[in-house]
């Protein structure tokens, strides 16, 4: 097995961290509607760099770049160190399940290349929260893109607002003020999919355009 390389992002300094506890049961997904986008979480395996460092990110996104079928897209994403949140939209039950299991191959088999390295990336079952109402979805958008304040991360890359250059944010266009700076590397088109349901791309604003200063909600679950 070819020892990883070492790769180098100056831009983010990620503290490493204990992992966790596998925290997903396995028990029967519910249904599920197609109208619901889901909120879905995969968790990779101790020991590995941080997905944030630049040339895993940029193999992560160009995996996701890939990933749209007319039955399954990810609208929305975000890369932290050990775990990737996304905002998907799926036709049914069968759809959501195939298209996840399809895009975590995808992304390990980036994640691997990107590291010169062989075998398993993610730790436990994804994990999948069904977004009913706009309020949900706008939380859930809040809780993806601007991740990184979890973990007190404040720095501004525009300065039209803070925004996490290891998501969608800049391709998202429910922001008040819009941030100017361009993605990271390389982009010849968006990786992320337009919404089709109606809650992903025109109910949340019922309640408003995210704001620079809103940062993730407490009571959603990593």
């Amino acid at each position: 097995m070819r020892k990883s390389r070492k790769l180098t992002l100056p831009f983010d300094h990620t503290r490493r961290r204990r992992s966790r506890p596998t925290s997903v049961p396995h028990r029967a997904r519910p249904m599920h509607h197609q109208r619901h986008p889901v909120h879905v979480t995969l968790r990779r395996i101790r020991l590995l760099p941080s997905m944030r460092e630049q040339g895993l990110f940029l193999a992560l996104r160009r995996a996701l770049a890939r990933t749209a079928r007319s039955w399954f897209r990810v609208v929305q994403f975000s890369v932290q160190a050990d775990h990737i949140h996304m905002l998907v939209e799926a036709n049914d039950k069968l759809a959501l399940s195939r298209g996840i299991a399809g895009l975590a191959v995808r992304l390990a088999r980036s994640l691997n290349g990107a590291l010169g390295r062989r075998g398993g990336v993610w730790a436990e079952r994804f994990h999948a929260r069904a977004l009913r109402t706009p309020r949900e979805v706008r939380i859930a958008l809040i809780y993806v893109l601007k991740n990184r304040r979890k973990d007190g991360s404040r720095g501004r890359t525009s300065d039209s607002g803070w925004f996490d250059p290891c998501s969608s944010a800049w391709w998202f266009d429910g922001w008040l003020r819009p941030p100017r700076a361009p993605p990271l590397g390389p982009v010849d088109a968006s990786p992320v999919r337009a919404p089709e349901t109606w809650l992903a791309r025109t109910g949340w604003k019922r309640h408003g355009l995210i704001r620079d200063d809103e940062g993730p909600m407490a009571q959603m679950s990593r």
